[in-house]
């Protein structure tokens, strides 16, 4: 037969509930996969990114850890953002860094990523993208990484006028100085070309 009138009303209010936890966990999702995942290669990505500035897509390392850095982290673990030129467009800024990337040693360098290194995600044509960097297959690597080599994610967001960068290690407590030592590398490759790029230092 018919529902009665409060029967009717008691599953519109469900139904209700049910489309509003729909809509919080779709916008929870699209906050947490766009600037990760879907917008990377999308054409809309670059209006996105540089309206949203250089946080998107680049998180904070966790809280006093030894083998991270980022824009996104305060105390010990903060890096400043690269910023180019104020006279630089956008996508000129985003054409110099892929450049200088590009011309990363694929051998390594200061006896560090000795693995080679490649884009995991994205390529920076939309403002964002995240590179692997691995290392030799060391006597670490042997005895600590079942002989394989060590992987650092490096993820780089362009926003308006500067860059939101972060390294870090996959595994390990300390990186021995790794990620400083390729972050301080390509800086002083933009600082070359009159960005504002600091070294960071120890953790």
């Amino acid at each position: 037969g018919s529902r009665h009138p409060f029967e009717l009303e008691e599953v519109m209010m469900r139904a209700l509930f049910f489309f509003f936890l729909l809509c919080v966990g779709g916008a929870t999702a699209l906050q947490q996969h766009v600037p990760r995942r879907a917008a990377l290669g999308t054409g809309v990505a670059s209006a996105y990114f540089a309206a949203m500035g250089p946080a998107v897509g680049v998180t904070a390392c966790k809280p006093n850890a030894n083998n991270c850095w980022s824009t996104e982290s305060v105390g010990k673990n903060k890096m400043e953002p690269w910023k180019w030129p104020s006279s630089t467009s956008r996508s000129s800024a985003i054409a110099t860094l892929k450049e200088v990337l590009a011309a990363y040693p694929r051998e390594g360098q200061g006896d560090v990523d000795k693995g080679g290194w490649a884009y995991a995600e994205g390529d920076l044509a939309d403002g964002a993208a995240r590179l692997e960097f691995k290392s030799g297959v060391g006597q670490f690597a042997k005895f600590f990484n079942g002989g394989k080599p060590f992987v650092d994610d490096v993820e780089f967001t362009v926003g308006t006028d500067a860059v939101a960068v972060k390294s870090a290690s996959r595994v390990g407590d300390s990186d021995l100085g790794v990620n400083a030592k390729r972050l301080n590398y390509i800086a002083a490759k933009l600082r070359d070309k009159a960005w504002d790029a600091p070294d960071v230092g120890s953790l």
